[in-house]
């Protein structure tokens, strides 16, 4: 057979039909209908290749790179977020360290007590029952006296840790503890222990020590300023816990232990800080002080502060609790913004450090310690007390007329404002502003606490570009505003001998065994007068106390130098501000201490308001009592031995009310004890010595508005070779009057030891100098 090409086929093989024309139209159709395949495109399939191969390094890529940030970059972070979430960890405060006084006296202490917190999601997990719960949260609300309500919400948070109640007695405590864990065996409520800072004294020092908040973090005082020192470094409990935050059966507990605080001693004294505190409480009372009252006593030789206070006070245990002078039945506290700021603008006021005034005549010293150190004027100089006119104004003594031709130290004893004129423009602006920079004002005096005035705040509280009458007034202490703690820093530089001391606060810091971490040393900042200057000052400010305005400071038996103060400052057009103070150097021939009394609008009637009539016996007393415990000897002199002596007839005051009883004893040179009610209304019912019996000045009067001299005996000491000083002390102790007779030490006295006499008594005590060959 021939091919189709015409040529013969060999083999058996069939022929094929012909192929039909291909419609290429109807191929085109089928093939976009699907109904022909369609071969692959081999450049496509490259493309796609490509494509995806791509596609897989780059996520290979992003993986890997994902990879090393979560290994190297947040790889601790994620390792934390997941130890967080299979450990607990509760903190543990540490104890905070104590605050004590000068000889070692707690006056902030830090108690043991519980604190009962709680994981709500485990105790959610191991109590399941709402009935259950809600049971729990009723007892612990009966044992812990907490709304049961409020228990149960906390039961509820999502939260693994949440308080319950803090610093809780460690007896109710243990009641918690053997409560849900004794008798329930729950593991996610918790009772650890913690502290709660604790005041033993009350309000004693409140303003130095200041007080604490839940968190045991210092918010005022020494509690604020020291408080990284004091608060020590907290401790944690830690243990593995499951995803419902339970505690994992046989897990082993991890315990860091806190670091407590260090201690901190005072330069304070325990004593004469109560002495200081009782002061102004009382003086507060006397003279209805509007505007409060501040104290303060240092060591002039150290710069030691013995006893700070304020007035109004508060107490530290409840620092919010409701003043006094308060009158408001919804007072809130602390959850009172209003309460708030009422609080610290009041009674948490330290007014020695925060508070600045006119310092008045008590400025006088500084005046005249420049004009004695530049020679300008001696104590025997004669100088005239007259009006003075200067630049249109006339600047008068407070005498009317003034006193006339004086020596010096007359003018300082009678406080003539017209010569401290003369002798402040005599010194001259410059050096008068330089011997003020020198004795420490217009700056801060660095003092260990809060809220005192900045160098620029002081500044601004003087004349900036002072005149000759800005200098004129400045010179008596007045139109110029210091603080406390500066004017008695200033008097102790004329105590000591011309030196300006840093005021001391803080004595030693030490660590719970008693090792010393820190002392603190005297620290003399400048030389600001001589020697001399120093004691000739002192000599004339004793003169101001012996025989001029200061002399309702006197004390029989003790050398006090001082000088009154009493100054004026415009608060608005209709009413002033009156401020009346005393500072006090004491003993006045070896100084021991200076005391500065400021008692701050006194609403007294109006030629009343003076330092000497209202600060000068509250300072003079306050001198008497802590040299008393310092035990300074008293060196009496003939005048005040002749004082002693002399004897008065006691009044008659029974029938009278308290008021008018103490009225007349004092016109008597009488002093006087209530036994009974204390109301000045009350109506004095006895009295011991009996009227018209003579004794000694300065005698006691007991005064019975309850009860009769028979309920109220005491014994007779046994006052045997005692001092006239020691047998004094020790029979008004006893409430018991002494006639003395002679000098030297107590050869006999007129009832043996032990026999009972009722308080008021006068006793006989015969003295005798004890002379050797």
């Amino acid at each position: 057979m021939k091919s189709g090409n015409g040529k013969y086929r060999t083999g058996t093989q069939p022929r094929t039909a012909l192929k039909a024309p291909v419609d290429l139209k109807s191929v085109r159709k089928k093939k976009q209908a699907g109904e022909i395949p369609t071969q692959p495109n081999t450049r496509m399939l490259k493309r796609r290749e490509f494509f995806m191969l791509l596609v897989f390094t780059l996520s290979l890529f992003f993986m890997l790179y994902r990879v090393g940030f979560i290994q190297f970059v947040k790889g601790e972070e994620y390792q934390k977020k997941a130890y967080s979430t299979q450990t607990q960890k509760r903190m543990i405060n540490p104890k905070r360290g104590t605050i004590y006084d000068r000889n070692g006296k707690g006056l902030a202490i830090s108690a043991s007590v519980d604190t009962v917190s709680v994981n709500p999601n485990g105790l959610r997990s191991e109590v399941k029952e709402p009935e259950k719960l809600q049971q729990l949260a009723q007892k612990l609300g009966e044992m812990l006296e907490m709304d049961a309500g409020d228990i149960l919400e906390i039961f509820y948070k999502n939260s693994r840790f949440e308080y319950i109640k803090r610093k809780i007695d460690r007896d109710l405590g243990a009641r918690v503890r053997n409560y849900v864990i004794g008798e329930l065996g729950l593991q996610s409520i918790y009772i650890d222990e913690d502290s709660k800072r604790y005041y033993p004294n009350g309000s004693l020092a409140a303003h130095v020590l200041g007080f604490t908040g839940v968190d045991d973090q210092g918010l005022a005082g020494i509690e604020l300023k020291l408080d990284a020192t004091l608060r020590g470094m907290p401790g944690k409990i830690m243990n593995e816990v499951d995803v419902l935050g339970r505690p994992i059966s046989f897990s082993k507990e991890r315990y860091v232990e806190a670091v407590d605080g260090y201690d901190v001693f005072l330069t304070i004294d325990e004593t004469i800080q109560y002495f200081t505190e009782k002061a102004l409480e009382q003086a507060a009372l006397n003279y209805n002080l509007k505007r409060g009252a501040a104290a303060i006593v240092m060591n002039p030789n150290t710069g030691e502060i013995l006893a700070m206070a304020s007035y109004p006070d508060f107490d530290p245990n409840d620092p919010d609790a409701k003043p006094d002078f308060v009158d408001d039945p919804d007072w809130k506290g602390f959850s009172s913004i209003e309460n708030t700021n009422l609080l610290w603008s009041t009674v948490f006021r330290n007014k020695v450090v925060n508070d600045t005034y006119e310092p008045g005549s008590t400025f006088k010293a500084i005046t005249a310690a420049a004009a004695l150190e530049e020679g300008i004027v001696r104590p025997e100089t004669t100088v005239v007390c007259k009006p003075y006119s200067l630049a249109g104004h006339t600047i008068n003594c407070w005498h009317a007329g003034g006193h006339g031709q004086q020596d010096f130290a007359h003018a300082v004893y009678n406080s003539c404002n017209p010569v401290f004129v003369q002798e402040a423009l005599a010194v001259g602006i410059d050096k008068f502003y330089s011997y003020v920079r020198m004795f420490g004002f217009q700056k801060r005096t660095g003092l260990e606490l809060a809220g005192e005035p900045t160098d620029e705040e002081y500044r601004n509280l003087w004349h900036k570009n002072p005149t000759e009458i800005d200098l004129a007034v400045a010179g008596f202490g007045q139109r110029f505003q210091i603080s406390p703690i500066q004017l008695a820093t200033a008097y102790c530089a004329i105590a000591n001998g011309g030196n300006l001391m840093k005021p001391m606060l803080v004595k030693q810091i030490s660590d719970s065994n008693g090792n010393i971490i820190q002392k603190f040393e005297p620290q003399v900042i400048r030389k600001v007068i001589s020697e001399e200057t120093s004691r000739t000052v002192r000599t004339i400010l004793e003169g101001v106390v012996s025989e001029g305005t200061g002399k309702n400071a006197y004390v029989s038996g003790y050398r006090i130098a001082g000088k009154t103060g009493t100054s004026e400052t415009l608060q608005t057009e209709s009413e002033g501000r009156y401020v009346v103070s005393f500072a006090a150097i004491a003993p006045a021939d070896k100084p021991e201490i200076v005391v500065l009394v400021v008692l701050d609008h006194p609403q007294v009637e109006m030629h009343l308001r003076s330092g000497g009539i209202l600060a000068a016996p509250v300072a003079g007393k306050l001198c008497e009592d802590i040299l008393e415990y310092l035990q300074v000897e008293r060196q009496y002199s003939e005048e005040d031995m002749k004082k002693m002596t002399e004897e008065v007839y006691v009044p008659s005051v029974v029938g009278l009310t308290v008021k008018e009883a103490v009225e007349k004893l004092k016109a008597y040179n009488l002093n006087y004890l209530v036994e009974g009610s204390q109301d000045e209304n009350a109506v004095v019912t006895a009295q011991t010595p009996r009227a018209d019996f003579s004794v000694p000045r300065n005698s006691t009067v007991i005064l019975y508005t309850e009860g009769s001299p028979q309920d109220n005996m005491v014994p007779m000491p046994d006052l045997t070779n005692k001092t006239v000083d020691e047998a004094t002390a020790t029979m008004r102790s006893l409430g018991l009057n002494i006639r003395i007779k002679g000098e030297g030490t107590a050869l006999s006295q007129q009832y043996e030891p032990g026999t009972l006499l009722p308080k008021g008594e006068v006793v006989d005590v015969e003295f005798m100098l004890l002379i050797a060959d």
